[in-house]
């Protein structure tokens, strides 16, 4: 059950600020880096998710990435592929970047709010590869230690 928020803060973007083009679809579609800030000592590992909360498909999944090794920082630049060798085998389901980072990109003139929000688990999800969102929750549910979030615009 989640007990604390979870502060982290995410390179180059303010909460509520704008997503720089590099991590967007526009740009280089390059995953942000992550440094969490008061990661629980019982998390062994974390995930993270994106999400364009103005896309008609309420909370529309982006990415989705979960077994990441608990640490205080998630480096830049997270490779695609269903497993993350670099990231202990960390798994990327399916969003709109298939096993991958998809950052924003609303359509041409539309400015579209996003949530990036990070999670502290107390395990590792064994789940495949080829689950959302939704699935990953519900295999979570119990064993989420943190949570966090920041939101933040493009376009």
């Amino acid at each position: 059950m989640e007990s604390d928020f979870l502060e982290f803060r995410c390179v180059g973007i303010e909460n509520g600020g704008k997503i720089p083009i590099e991590n967007t679809g526009r740009g280089q579609d390059i995953s942000p880096e992550f440094v969490i800030e008061n990661l629980s000592p019982k998390a062994k590992t974390l995930a993270v998710t994106l999400e364009d909360l103005s896309h008609s498909i309420k909370n529309f999944t982006h990415w989705i990435i979960w077994n990441i090794p608990a640490a205080s920082k998630v480096e830049k630049g997270i490779e695609a592929g269903k497993e993350v060798v670099v990231l202990g085998y960390a798994r990327q389901g399916i969003g709109y970047g298939v096993h991958r980072y998809a950052g924003p990109k609303p359509p041409k003139g539309k400015k579209h709010i996003y949530r990036f929000s990070v999670y502290a688990l107390d395990c590792e999800i064994d789940l495949s590869s080829n689950s959302m969102k939704k699935a990953f929750l519900k295999k979570a549910q119990g064993h989420i230690l943190q949570k966090g979030s920041i939101t933040a615009e493009f376009e």
